[in-house]
């Protein structure tokens, strides 16, 4: 049975190889590069390229949902709330992020709409060219990091880039926005935790300080002040206060 399961995978594969070469001549061969001159001078290229583009583009989606979003900011600071109040692995990781992705996408809409508007729509309807369409995408999402990056982080990358000078924010290039972005998101995201953690840390200090004063130093306080943080989180109704904050940090 092995030597016929073994023949099975590789009988197709057999087949092409004993195919007369004309059979493969017969087959008609697919436009790789067609570059078209427009009247005012400018160049675009062939429907199979520009497909083959996309695609390319495609690979660098997550990284740039990633990088360029308000995901980072979002993920970090529900990070840090799990492990203030000492849960582990409650919420799980995929409801983390799937909470980071649809509060990402809460926060966006605007700036995909404005996208989708100024850029897509255009060239779908071939009013516009790629590269136009590409310069015009840009703009907004260039407007949104610049609106949440600092100016010293910009200034520090801007300087080891050796972009000393920047006449205009419009002009700031995109490797030397998309660090600054994610650093000024860290350093928001760690402001925002730090300020979550403070509450439930008084809590465990409180709890501790009991539990020594008891004498019962062999128990875990941590053990002990879990549900009291549960129980603070929710009477003071923490995941809307939390998501709010989140929002609220971008302007709404």
């Amino acid at each position: 049975m092995k030597p016929i399961s073994w023949l099975g995978k590789f009988l197709p594969l057999l087949v092409l190889l004993l195919l007369p070469i004309n059979t493969f001549a017969a087959i008609p061969g697919v436009e790789a590069l067609r570059m078209i001159q427009s009247d005012d001078g400018s160049q675009t290229y062939s429907v199979t390229i520009q497909i083959l583009a996309i695609m390319t583009a495609l690979t660098f989606l997550p990284s740039m949902l990633i990088m360029m979003t308000s995901f980072t900011r979002i993920i970090v600071v529900l990070a840090i709330l799990r492990q203030a109040m000492g849960l582990q692995q409650t919420p799980s990781n995929q409801i983390v992020l799937g909470l980071s992705l649809f509060l990402t996408f809460f926060i966006m809409t605007p700036v995909w709409e404005k996208v989708n508007a100024e850029a897509l729509q255009p060239y779908i309807a071939e009013e516009i060219g790629p590269l136009e369409a590409v310069n015009l995408a840009r703009a907004p999402l260039q407007e949104f990091m610049l609106s949440q990056t600092r100016e010293v982080d910009l200034d520090m990358f801007a300087r080891i880039g050796g972009y000393n000078v920047i006449a205009s924010p419009e002009e700031v290039p995109f490797v030397v926005l998309v660090p600054a972005f994610v650093t000024s998101e860290l350093k928001t995201a760690f402001q925002i935790g730090f300020m979550l953690f403070i509450p439930f840390l008084i809590l465990d200090m409180v709890v501790a300080s009991i539990l020594m004063a008891m004498g019962m130093m062999m128990l875990s306080p941590v053990i002990i002040s879990l549900p009291f943080k549960i129980m603070l989180f929710v009477l003071v109704d923490g995941w809307t206060l939390v998501m709010g904050t989140l929002a609220a940090s971008y302007g709404y």
